[in-house]
């Protein structure tokens, strides 16, 4: 994909008031465009500056002015770096100004006026992916770092940022490309043989056949096995608390978030809708749902509830079922518990029981839920005091987490794992091809289709409309 050789700007920091904003400029022309519009403060004056001719990669303090009418604009910090030592390895500068939405608009309106084009979403990182600052997966791991809602999720991302993913695709990558180098070369030369010795590898010091397969598939397969873990951290877990009414789901709601965000009375019914909000759960970034008490109504409004309810039940990824533990379980109850087994045994959704009100006596008799959900984990709690919330916390990520298994999370998008999946199959294509004879250059083929498969995921092999997608999920000055 050929560079736009022009040289973009756009501001790089959140719309909104704040203590500083950040107008950033890459491309050839960055020294003079800049130098158009800034001053430097002097004892003497306001003077020009030529970046051109000034040491990279050091602040300048000065003014902006709109070339045209002299017009002084804001008072601002100019930072100047000579490529390729920079983010797009492209001459850039980046202004900060005031953080108030009209000193960036009118400092990027005389940056534009000055021969500047708009940067487009993500431009900054495409250009730093096209001139070779990052690979396609440090690329789009720029997005989670971004988007990161816990510090496990930025721990992560930061990692892919840094080269995590790619590294831990190379293994793959070099197997299959020194199993097609063979392959081409044994179909281009058939009469040549080059010997395998007891450790699987040829003369020439590449690997065989299916030692190489074997390579890859386990590299492939151990980041397709973490992709679960990643899409955790990535995109958070639903988790509903649902119940009978008058059980405490808004206590435990408010109990969780550690404010009072539901309105909690002793009138059963209190809650009429489903509310969210959002907390940080071990490193998993979580969406607690609060719904209305499930139960026979003949109100409308509450029966709109109770259908939004038993709606949020059959799509959350997890259920915190809660259980008024002074007393036994309703009929209403019992039905829950039924719903939730058949939505378990279906979806396999981890189900927590939460057993609230421990500050009270304990009268219940858990006997017929568990009848009907045996084996799901029941934590004592009260929502009121505190006392369990901490147990029930570790009890709700242990079971998001239980389908990882042992796996290192990968924070891969839902584009690279149909890259990794598609890579995979055409290794186990390669595989079930060499066990039963086929021809080396139709072994190739599956070989090769795999290669290009991990190169959509690192860059290697990737056209301008994907790209295009990609990066236009970046936000503009990014």
């Amino acid at each position: 994909m050929p560079i736009d050789n022009a040289t973009i700007a756009a501001i790089a920091t959140p719309p909104g008031e704040g203590g500083i904003g950040v107008i950033r400029i890459s491309g050839p022309d960055a020294a003079d465009i800049a130098a158009a519009v800034f001053r430097r403060h002097r004892r003497r004056g306001e003077i020009p500056i030529d970046l051109r001719t000034t040491e990279s990669h050091r602040l300048h303090y000065g003014i902006i002015v709109d070339p045209s009418t002299g017009e002084r604009i804001d008072d601002v910090l100019l930072a100047w770096m000579r490529g390729p030592r920079t983010y797009t390895r492209q001459d850039t500068v980046e202004i900060s100004c005031h953080g108030g939405p009209l000193p960036l608009r009118e400092t990027l309106r005389v940056v534009l006026a000055a021969g500047a084009r708009h940067a487009e979403p993500g431009e900054f990182t495409l250009r730093a992916f096209l001139n070779g600052r990052l690979d396609l997966a440090q690329a789009e791991a720029v997005v989670q770092v971004i988007g990161a809602r816990t510090a496990e999720s930025l721990r992560l991302a930061v990692s892919d940022l840094a080269g995590d993913l790619t590294r831990r695709l190379d293994p793959a990558n070099a197997a299959l490309v020194s199993l097609l180098a063979y392959l081409d070369a044994a179909a281009d030369f058939p009469d040549d043989e080059i010997d395998i010795d007891a450790t699987g590898h040829r003369a020439d010091g590449l690997i065989a056949v299916d030692q190489g397969l074997a390579a890859a598939e386990e590299a492939l397969a151990a980041v397709i096995a973490g992709s679960h873990a990643g899409m955790l951290y990535r995109e958070g877990a639903r988790i509903a608390l649902v119940g009978c009414p008058n059980v405490g789901k808004s206590s435990l709601l408010n109990a969780l978030l550690r404010t009072e965000r539901a309105i909690v009375t002793p009138i059963a019914g209190t809650t009429r809708d489903v509310i969210e909000e959002t907390i940080n759960l071990e490193g998993i970034p979580a969406t607690l749902l609060d719904t209305a008490g499930i139960v026979e109504t003949e109100d409308v409004v509450e029966r709109i509830g109770v259908e939004r309810s038993r709606a949020a039940l059959q799509t959350a990824s997890a259920i915190v079922f809660v259980l008024d533990g002074s007393c036994d379980p309703q009929p209403g109850d019992i039905e829950i518990a039924g719903l939730l087994a058949a939505r378990a045994a279906d979806q396999q959704v981890p189900v927590v029981i939460a057993r609230n009100k421990a500050d009270l006596p304990d009268r219940g008799d858990l006997a017929p839920v568990l009848g009907l959900l045996p084996g799901i984990p029941v934590v004592a709690l009260s929502a009121t005091t505190g006392v369990g919330l901490a147990g029930l916390e570790r009890t709700l990520a242990a079971a998001l987490r239980a389908g990882e298994g042992s796996a290192q999370p990968a924070m891969i998008s839902a584009r690279q794992r149909a890259a990794l999946d598609r890579a995979l199959a055409h290794v186990h294509d390669a595989q079930e091809a060499w066990a039963l004879g086929v021809p080396q250059d139709l072994l190739a083929t599956s070989v090769r289709a795999a290669l290009h498969a991990v190169g959509e995921v690192t860059g290697e092999n990737v056209d301008e409309a994907v790209l295009a997608e990609i990066f236009s999920r970046f936000c503009i000055g990014k």
